[in-house]
């Protein structure tokens, strides 16, 4: 029997000990600024000429490291020694592969101040969103452990007097892991653990812009345990060895999360047969979404509003769950948008360094930048401008909360994915017709609904057509394994990270059958 796992609690930074905790961690990574990290194929570590350099978004001058890039002939290398390595690591015991995730979650959950303050350098995190990131990650590496201590022996199928069947769960193959900047620790963590503990070996290509948390993440688990070759990390350009690791005919399966554009040529070359290969590809792929939050004119409008603030404006609306389009019964249509512009106005915009009651952080890069910058200018030209609509480069990347109201569900702005701090407003004449905006839509990731009218609820529940739908809270923040995550339509394979049936996508079932 496993033991649940309740998931890692937050940390209270009103709390004086915890604050200075950080502050203290603060100036420790400070005093690692600038070091250069090399690339770790099969435990040895390869310095190259070329680097990346990551930087702190809130301050562009300030360098986090200069990291070693792979090229094709080093992303061939890495792949011969996960390939040979393979052969063995198959065979290990699952529980000895548990056991190394339940260690490096110990010696993350030890060292999570130092974690959080990172994550708030290399990623220009808030203090909160920084502890919630490495929170997650711990909780990927407890829940993942479990879970394939849960499938290590199968499950059960009928025998009949004359056999024994058996129905178990064998790894794939050399895995490649393609991880995002915006969840720079928790989803680098879960996707790249989760393809190991099922027996997998793994390419570690971690985000260009965030590429030194992944080195922490190799350094904690080398001290867990984890054997020499088993995970490779080799940073490099997406267009030079991101394409020739799914290209190539030995890479068994594929495990992505970013953009849609990035996530569908993917999945169209990894469906392309390669000569010598011999097995079809898997993907899995988590890309973005166009999440919308509806209020019913039965709904707490305080809480319609902070949720859709809370989760427009969270990590500067980075994340694919952010939501970005409200859709707001008209008969509280103009309370809803007035008491959402005051609460975006009351939002401080900083450095997260500087202090722990700044709520939003700069946008992660000068791409970034302009093309929020870009949509916000098409927005003014869609919809009606109620908060925000500036930014500053000067320094770092900040871009103000923006919330557009009476915007047409067909505009640009509440189609396109804009991964910034930008929500649009528009009404709808009643609750059919916000579902149908709602779905109205090429992604299908999250979405809420704020309505205290239970026939609703469970309208919303059949015909809102997304993978997370959240009830009176808003459409972010899921938990490991109580929110198991992922979309449907173009946001991805809907392979529900952090849930009970993650870890298959990295399995293939084989059946043994004795006769007697």
């Amino acid at each position: 029997m496993v033991v649940e796992y309740k998931h890692e609690p937050f940390t209270d930074f009103s709390v004086e000990e915890n604050k200075n905790a950080l502050l203290e961690a603060l100036k420790q990574v400070e005093s690692n600024l600038g070091k250069e990290y090399p690339l770790i194929i099969g435990g040895e570590k390869v310095t190259t000429e070329d680097k990346i350099v990551s930087v702190n978004p809130a301050n562009k001058d300030e360098v986090i490291g200069y990291v070693s890039k792979a090229n094709k002939e080093l992303a061939e290398k890495a792949m011969k020694v996960a390939d040979e390595n393979f052969e063995w690591w198959r065979k290990s015991d699952p529980k000895f592969r548990a056991d190394i995730l339940f260690r490096a979650a110990s010696i993350v959950r030890r060292r999570k101040f130092e974690f959080t303050a990172h994550l708030i350098k290399e990623g220009g995190k808030p203090w909160k969103e920084a502890d919630a990131d490495v929170a997650e990650g711990i909780d990927f590496l407890e829940y993942y452990g479990r879970q394939m201590l849960e499938l290590k022996d199968g499950v059960k199928v009928n025998s009949r007097p004359i056999e024994h069947n058996k129905f178990n769960y064998i790894p794939l193959g050399v895995g490649l892991v393609i991880s995002p900047w915006n969840f720079l620790f928790a989803i680098m963590t879960g996707t790249t653990v989760a393809a190991m503990v099922t027996g997998n070996t793994v390419l570690l290509k971690p985000a260009s812009t965030t590429p030194v948390i992944a080195y922490k993440l190799m350094e904690v688990l080398k001290e867990a345990g984890l054997p020499d070759g088993v995970i490779n990390y080799i940073p490099g350009p997406g267009s030079e060895v991101g394409d020739y690791l799914v290209d190539h005919p030995r890479t068994r399966f594929v495990s992505f999360t970013g953009s849609r554009e990035v996530g569908t040529r993917i999945f169209e070359r990894a469906g392309k047969v390669q000569e010598g290969q011999k097995w079809l590809k898997r993907t899995i792929i988590e890309m973005g979404g166009k999440d919308t939050i509806v209020v019913d004119n039965e709904a707490d409008l305080e809480l319609a509003a902070q949720s859709i603030v809370q989760s427009a404006f969270g990590f500067s609306g980075q994340k694919c769950s952010a939501c970005s389009r409200a859709v707001i019964h008209e008969d509280v249509y103009d309370q809803v948008k007035d008491r959402v512009a005051e609460l975006t106005n009351e939002l401080t915009v900083g450095n997260p360094a500087d202090a722990s009651n700044n709520f939003m952080g700069p946008v992660i890069d000068q791409g970034a930048y302009d093309k929020i910058m870009s949509y916000i200018e098409i927005g003014k030209k869609e919809g009606k401008l109620v908060a925000g609509g500036n930014g500053d480069d000067s320094k770092g990347w900040f871009v103000n909360p923006t919330v557009f109201a009476d915007v047409d569900p067909e505009a640009r702005i509440m189609q396109e994915e804009i991964f910034g701090p930008v929500v649009g407003l528009t009404k709808a004449k009643d609750f059919d017709q916000a579902i149908e905006i709602a779905n109205n839509t090429e992604y299908g990731l999250t979405g809420a609904v704020i309505t205290n009218n239970r026939t609703n609820l469970e309208k919303a529940r059949e015909d809102f057509h997304v993978g997370n739908l959240y009830f009176n809270r808003g459409c972010t923040a899921a938990i490991v394994g109580y929110h198991p995550f992922g979309g449907f339509n173009m946001s991805g394979t809907d392979s529900k990270a952090g849930g009970p049936d993650y870890l298959i996508h990295h399995m293939q079932g084989k059946t043994t059958s004795e006769m007697f």
